[in-house]
């Protein structure tokens, strides 16, 4: 028998999985393999709180704790067992969940829970930006801007985030981008720069298909300052996978770089918004994090 934690986000979400979290405890005690884990169910009370608990867990010698919610729970969960032998698993239920749609695991929350009985762990990087821990990807320019701003509004969703993207594309404003690192000397002019450990945002938008979180370093996607000119053909490659063969898009791969801005601006970890100083320090950390999963990547 392995021991087992459920950290669950009760927010995360839209209205309809927060209802669905509510008869989650009872799914996962019918779903989950009786002679293979023995499960502990805790529901998460304030920010921060799935990474103590998480942390907690850990030193507790559980053998993994389930994230249950979306990028910002699992990195939350994380937080609390990176560089420990505990594995973190996933239960998509939040908005994006970009790291469990990398990791191929089912969005049916049944699914998933289903996939914890065959999955094992496996070892994967995570990123660090000016020490702030990323799993999935951080970034900065227009998509920090509307993580930045779908934050502060009350509507979650796809649709709401696809709206917000509408109403700020046309008004938002490019920055002058300098990075430095792994022999790279690097000044671009950049819609948003996104630097990912896996491959895309989330809900399937790939913004680095070829990304990966066992190669030890990040893709830095950097799209051009005239990326509005090509919007529709971005978004159907952003889709698609092939947004990296776009003539608006470069690629740059590296384990430690350093980017220097303009100016302070909004800067997003994996989609949630985030205060940084103006010149930020990002590294990838090979190997660092234990995950449930059941196939290689």
């Amino acid at each position: 028998m392995k021991n087992i934690a459920f950290i669950i986000n009760p927010i995360s979400g839209n209205k309809e999985t927060q209802r669905e979290k509510r008869k989650l405890p009872k799914l996962i005690m019918q779903t989950l393999d009786p002679e293979q884990w023995l499960p502990n169910i805790t529901f998460t009370e304030y920010a921060g709180h799935a990474t103590e608990l998480a942390h907690q867990y850990a030193r507790m010698g559980f053998d993994a704790v389930v994230a249950v919610g979306g990028d910002g729970t699992v990195n939350e969960v994380a937080r609390g067992l990176r560089e420990t032998e505990t594995a973190l698993g996933i239960l998509p239920m939040g908005s994006g969940n970009g790291f469990a749609r990398h990791l191929c695991i089912p969005m049916r929350t049944q699914k998933a829970i289903e996939m914890l009985n065959r999955s094992e762990p496996i070892r994967v990087d995570y990123g660090l930006a000016n020490g702030k821990m990323f799993v999935c990807t951080c970034g900065t320019g227009f998509d920090a801007v509307v993580a930045d701003n779908f934050a502060a509004g009350n509507k979650r969703g796809f649709m709401s985030y696809i709206q917000n993207t509408i109403a700020k594309a046309f008004t938002y404003q490019p920055q002058t981008y300098h990075l430095m690192g792994d022999g790279l000397d690097v000044t671009h002019k950049a819609f948003l720069i996104t630097f990912a450990n896996a491959n895309q945002w989330g809900n399937d938008a790939k913004i680095a298909p070829k990304a990966s979180i066992q190669d030890g370093q990040m893709d830095i996607m950097l799209m051009s300052s005239h990326a509005i000119l090509g919007s529709a053909s971005l978004a159907l490659r952003l889709f698609t996978g092939t947004i990296d063969g776009s003539f608006f898009m470069d690629t740059i791969r590296a384990r430690e770089i350093t980017v220097e801005r303009e100016e302070a601006a909004p800067f997003h970890i994996d989609g949630d918004p985030v205060e940084m100083d103006k010149d930020i320090h990002i590294k990838i950390v090979p190997d660092g994090l234990r995950v449930l999963a059941e196939k290689r990547f």
